[in-house]
């Protein structure tokens, strides 16, 4: 009997460490500011964001400034018809400067600056859609790990009702035993009782620990810090319908990055398809080009001006390059329709599976609390009679193993329908914090 009581002192105890409070709410806002995944994901939008330019997609006039200078040295030997003008000399030094700025602007490739260009604004709204459906997912990750924690508080709370009756069970006991009305084999089974039970709250504390342990890993705190949750009930939104989660679907982000990247696919093709019309390209510019040699013909020679072109030029042949890749941008583009449509089938069941478990959840709630009320009454009216002498130590076990059966059942019940709740609002997009 010393040891059962020395394991509820130190349970006691540990109960009893200062601990920081975290709510559900400050566990979802931490996991949002701290999580890795969604840094990543607004730093994919940061880039996509960046390359929406229409600069990017080539649309912008590009100016290149470009000098060369080559000093060289060379032999000259130079004959005319009049002898006098001969030369003939070795190592004469020589310079060629050329330098110049160009500016050049597309004017016609096939539409392919303007496809290029709507890419670059589906891919920004497909990470944006990433971005939010990280979120919906981080929210609903905290969530199931926050309530898991209060469920198995739940659990442990049925466990510590059940350890109370079990002492006074034992008391009344020891009690009788002293005046003749019972004997060592029933203190013994109700100390062996008591100490399952105390052993019970030792394994249940674990799960509490370790699943505290993994909702501070999904917020990103670290793991050895004392904390507990204050949330103390949890409300189910029982007015959910499957018609409501079907019609909401198609706001799910990871649909509609889904089917951006259809879209972006197609342009894709696009792209590949300008390749195959003429490019028309304008320029304009200032060069000069400088000449000098300390002998020769011509020891000076200077141009210099600006000029003003167009060039137009027309793929004929390429190896059948440019069909090749159209046909496999039309391939990927099939390829993205398919996964799209996959995803919805996914998210259809999903929805339907969830909506399941949820009307399942609710409709088996409503009796489990039923029974959790009365195995409570039914311990209460055992224990009295125990007190009265006309009840027995296996009717109190009985009744205190039932109260424990129902205690369970109504707290992963409540789990259960929790969960499918979230699960049924993140896949309409529909979760909020």
């Amino acid at each position: 009997m010393k040891k059962a009581f020395f394991l509820v002192f130190c349970f006691g105890c540990l109960k009893g460490i200062p601990q920081t409070g975290l709510s559900l709410a400050d566990a979802i806002n931490t996991a949002l500011k701290n999580s890795y995944d969604i840094q990543l994901a607004k730093n994919n939008l940061e880039i996509s964001s960046v390359n929406n330019n229409i600069g990017v997609a080539g649309g912008l006039p590009q100016v290149i400034g470009t000098a060369n200078d080559n000093q060289q040295l060379t032999t000259i030997n130079q004959e005319f018809s009049d002898a006098s003008r001969n030369t003939k000399r070795s190592n004469v030094g020589s310079n060629n400067l050329n330098a110049g700025v160009t500016g050049s602007i597309v004017l016609f490739n096939g539409w392919r600056v303007i496809a290029t260009k709507k890419r670059l604004e589906e891919l920004e709204k497909q990470n944006q859609q990433l971005l939010n459906a990280q979120i919906q997912n981080t929210i609903a990750a905290v969530m199931a790990r926050y309530y898991d924690v209060f469920r198995q508080m739940e659990l442990m709370k049925t466990v510590q009702q059940s350890i109370e009756v079990s002492k006074q069970r034992l008391q009344i006991v020891q009690v009788r035993k002293e005046v003749g009305l019972a004997n060592n084999a029933d203190l013994f089974q109700a100390q062996l009782d008591l100490n399952n039970q105390v052993q019970t709250a030792a394994n249940q504390q674990l799960v509490i620990d370790q699943s505290m342990t993994d909702l501070q890993r999904q917020i990103y705190i670290q793991p050895d810090t004392s904390m507990f949750i204050t949330d103390t009930t949890i409300t189910i939104d029982s007015t959910i319908s499957l018609d409501q989660v079907r019609s909401s679907l198609k706001n799910n982000p990871e649909l509609l990055a889904a089917s951006q990247q259809v879209n972006i696919n197609e342009l894709i093709q696009k792209e590949i398809t300008a390749q195959r019309y003429p490019t028309l390209r304008a320029s304009t510019g200032y060069n000069l080009t400088s000449s000098t040699s300390a002998a020769g013909f011509s020891q000076l020679n200077q141009s210099y001006g600006p000029f003003l072109g167009v060039n137009l030029s027309v793929p004929i042949y390429n190896g059948s390059i440019f069909k090749r890749q159209q046909r496999v941008a039309e391939i990927n583009t099939k390829n993205a329709t398919l996964q799209r449509d996959n995803l919805v089938m996914d998210f259809e069941s999903g929805a339907v599976r969830s909506f399941q478990a949820y009307i399942n959840s609710l409709e088996q709630l409503r009796t489990s609390k039923e029974n959790y009320a009365v195995a409570k009454q039914l311990v209460d009216v055992v224990f009295q009679r125990l007190q009265l002498g006309e009840g027995t130590l296996v009717d109190m076990k009985l009744a205190l193993q039932s109260f424990e059966l129902e205690g369970y059942r109504r707290a992963n019940l409540n789990y259960t329908a929790k969960i499918a709740e979230v699960e049924l609002k993140r896949l309409s997009n529909q979760l909020t914090p």
